[in-house]
């Protein structure tokens, strides 16, 4: 899931509908929030709105029983960091019908969070979207015609700038993954020989497909998690070189060095930093 999770939270960063379906508002920026305190380390995303309100955006992909109480943990958290009380939802994309409580209720106290299963946000209106991370999202919503609306949006892929357009594709597999959708965004994209390059030669990674192919030829299960989790680490890389080369330049040879070393946890806070950092010696300093 953690693949999943790293492309979900770029992308909700990168939208402008789905934020406002979400919490009727924009947010103006997002904060980097660690809780060493509890089970989770930390809130999936946590935004600040044009009149400083928090919002805080968990991702779920499984019905979890405990959730409610995941959620108060995280609010008082937030509050003992911001001094402010947070509107919270917990945004399902998980396949299976939703089951989890919104709620928790105790002597003297009631807690609720808003709950929302991906599906019943308005995928048309997110086709619409002129945010390419709205359109991505928008396949995971309860369409009608889910090869449609995902040539929709790889056309307004092949759109983009080639940097935008590479990360943007990136995205769209790896979320199709969650509703079982990656083989028809693959065929829509073939379709096209702009994104057609990118998809066999820079989607999955060069690292993901050799540690599957030598997983295979040694004949063990080993290598193949290898494969898995250098790809996940270089889809990581790749998308966040795209996001700093978009905020502060081509990236200095010191700068390439250093982010080749980062683990996937520092790469995963680095893309949040990346949005209220002022220099490219801040972020990676």
């Amino acid at each position: 899931m953690q693949e999943y999770d790293v492309a979900f939270k770029l992308t909700l960063q990168r939208v402008d509908v789905a934020i406002r379906e979400l919490t009727g508002t924009a947010i103006t920026r997002w904060h980097n929030v660690e809780m060493p305190e509890i089970r989770a380390g930390r809130v999936d995303l946590l935004g600040e709105t044009p009149t400083g309100e928090l919002v805080h955006i968990e991702l779920q992909s499984s019905n979890d029983p405990t959730m409610a109480v995941r959620m108060g943990e995280y609010c008082f958290q937030v509050f003992r960091s911001f001094h402010r009380l947070p509107h919270q939802i917990v945004l399902y994309v998980g396949n299976a019908p939703m089951r989890m409580e919104a709620e928790l209720n105790g002597p003297g106290m009631k807690f609720w969070y808003r709950l929302v299963d991906v599906r019943e946000l308005n995928g048309e209106l997110l086709l619409e979207s002129a945010r390419v991370g709205d359109n991505i999202i928008a396949i995971l919503t309860a369409t009608s015609d889910a090869r449609t609306a995902i040539h929709r949006v790889v056309e307004r892929i092949a759109e983009l700038e080639p940097g935008e357009r590479e990360t943007a594709l990136r995205l769209l597999l790896t979320l199709a993954g969650l509703c079982k959708l990656g083989q028809i965004v693959e065929e829509e994209a073939k379709k096209m020989p702009i994104l057609n390059d990118i998809l066999e030669h820079e989607v999955l990674g060069r690292e993901y497909k050799k540690g599957l192919q030598e997983g295979v030829q040694q004949g063990v299960q080993q290598g193949v998690q290898q494969g898995i989790q250098q790809g996940v680490h270089e889809g990581e890389l790749a998308v966040l070189r795209r996001l700093i080369e978009k905020r502060f330049g081509a990236l200095p040879a010191w700068a390439q060095e250093r982010l080749s070393k980062f683990s996937s946890k520092e790469l995963e806070d680095l893309s949040v930093r990346v949005l209220d950092a002022a220099t490219l010696e801040e972020l990676l300093g």
